[in-house]
This record gives structure tokens, sequence and C-alpha cells, in this order.
């Protein structure tokens, strides 16, 4: 009789509001947290023991308990120098990248907002249409552009009476340059999109008491729309973040697996810890574990700074 008036009550329950409200909400958010469960958590859970091991791959049979050897084989010869270049190289990519985020990104944000043209869903497409590209034509359409011998810029300046070789993409300060500017491009439909979506937030009537009050333009922009949209800043600063650390297409088609150093980022450095013989037919510098260690010693942090900002996200648009 008791388990009777239990499901009795969760079919009453079911059909009530909150109880037809929950079934929406499990409709729409049930495929996403099954694909996070599914691709996100149920790997981590798998990896985490591996760190503690020697496997060297997937396949590998004989595999032995050696504790925190691996975090010690990250801060010893020879392994020591290749990990910290490639954190050197990442941290300064993401540090550009950022800036490049407000040169694309706030930019065109800021005049798509004032922007009053018919036009004006065109040129929002013409703009986001970067995105679809894939990295490893990002990459390849860099060496195209800017290889020392035959890249495209290069033989233009060589034209235009700047000298030959100007700009050499495999270069470690050519990569720091022209990487950044061309992933921001990529992604500027994308954070312009987000910026975007907070300006038109902005209640029109704070706008027009700033102009009726005599604020110029730049005024406007540093003390009413970038206070108004620090929830979308978050946003694209957590996006910027995570996107800089584990950017991987684009080294690729820069050489990053076939010799080219200065395009060694950390998830070069961590796919060629665990996979580099297989892929590119070269000596293996690592083994599975290893990469492994350096994903969770590296990546861990930078989610949780993420969830921080997404929290903290929350507060401001929420207060």
């Amino acid at each position: 009789m008791a388990g009777s008036s239990t499901r009795g009550a969760k079919r009453s329950w079911l059909r009530s509001r909150a109880g037809r409200r929950f079934l929406v909400d499990l409709a729409y958010a049930g495929p996403q947290l099954f694909l996070y469960v599914l691709v996100q958590l149920l790997p981590f859970v798998i990896a985490l023991p591996i760190i503690f091991t020697d496997r060297l791959d997937f396949l590998d049979q004989d595999v032995a308990w050696v504790g925190l050897d691996n975090v010690r084989a990250m801060l010893q010869p020879p392994l020591v120098d290749r990990f910290g270049d490639a954190l050197q190289r990442t941290a300064l990519f993401a540090l550009v990248n950022y800036v490049m985020v407000y040169l694309f990104g706030f930019v065109l944000a800021l005049a798509m907002f004032e922007l009053t043209s018919r036009l004006k869903g065109l040129f929002f497409t013409i703009i986001y249409m970067p995105w679809m590209i894939s990295g490893v034509g990002i990459g390849l359409l860099m060496i195209m552009l800017f290889s020392s011998d035959t890249g495209s810029l290069n033989l233009l300046l060589k034209e235009l009476g700047f000298g030959r070789n100007v700009v050499d993409v495999k270069s470690e300060a050519g990569t720091l340059i022209t990487l950044p500017i061309m992933y921001g491009w990529k992604t500027a439909g994308f954070n312009m999109a987000v910026f975007l979506g907070g300006l038109l937030a902005i209640p029109t009537e704070t706008i027009e008491s700033a102009r009726m009050d005599g604020a110029r333009y730049l005024d406007r922009v540093i003390h009413i729309y970038i206070p108004q949209i620090v929830p979308s800043i978050i946003i694209v600063t957590i996006f910027s973040l995570i996107n800089s650390f584990g950017i991987f297409d684009e080294l690729v088609g820069l050489g990053g697996l076939s010799g080219n150093a200065n395009a060694e980022f950390l998830s070069v450095f961590v796919y060629q810890l665990g996979f580099g013989a297989g892929a590119t037919g070269g000596a293996k510098i690592g083994t599975l574990a290893q990469a492994i260690t350096v994903s969770l010693l590296v990546f861990l942090p930078l989610v949780l700074v993420a969830f921080g900002l997404n929290r903290l996200q929350k507060r401001l648009q929420y207060h």
C-alpha cells in the first residue's frame, strides 16, 4: 500500500506545473548533461589513477604503480626544459590573445551597436564567418601569408620595397605576433556576439541621459558601457583563457608536430608526450601517464579559475 501511494504521489507531482517544468528542463538539459558526463567527467575519472602509474599507452599491459614520479619527471631534465618552454609560449599567447579579444571583438561590438544601416545583419554574418574555419585551415593560411620565402605578405612587402622575408611565421617573434592576430580574427565574431549581447542589455535611458549631459563617446564607453557589460567581459575572459591553453589545430597547421619548435605549446607538448611517435613517426618523448599528468597539472587549475569567474559572473548578473 505504501509503495502504491508513493507511485501515485509521483504521478500527481509529474502532472503538476512544477513537474511539467522539471520535465521540460530535463528535455533541454538532459542531452547536454549526458554528453558532459560522457566526454568530460568520465574520461577524467578514468584518467586520474593513470597519473600514478608508468603506463606507456592505452595498450600497455605491464603497468606499475610509481606514485608521484610523473610529477617529478616534469620538474627534472630532460623534460623540464621543454615543459617550461611550452608553458611560457602558451602563457604569452594567452596574454596577447586576450588583448586581441578587445581589439577585434569589443571594437566590432561597439561598431555594430552604433550601426543603423540596413546591412547590419550582413556585416554580422561576414564578421562571424571566420569562426567556422577549421583551426588547421587557419594554421595553413598563416603559412601561405607569412612564410619567410613564399608568403604572400612577404612577397608584397618585397615588391613595395620593404625588403625580403620581413615576416617569418615560424620564428619565435613571428608566431607570437601573427598567431594571436589570426586567432583573434577567427574568434572575432563569437566575442563580438557576447559583447554585443551585453551592450544591447544596457537601458537606453541611461545612454540617452549621458548624451544629454554632454558625455563624449569615449566617456560613455568607459563610464557606462564597460561597467554595464562586466558579466560579458567575464564570459569572454573564461573562453579566452580556456581556448588559449587548449589551442591545438592551428599549431598543427603551423608545423607544431613536424619540427616547428616555436609552435610547441602545452597542447602540442602533451600530445607528443602521449602519442608523438604514433602520429609523427619520430621518437616518443614520454608516456601516456606523463601526458595526463601535465594535462591535470596545468588545465585543472584553469578549470577551477573558470568556475570561479563563472560564479562571479552569475553574482554580478543577478545582483
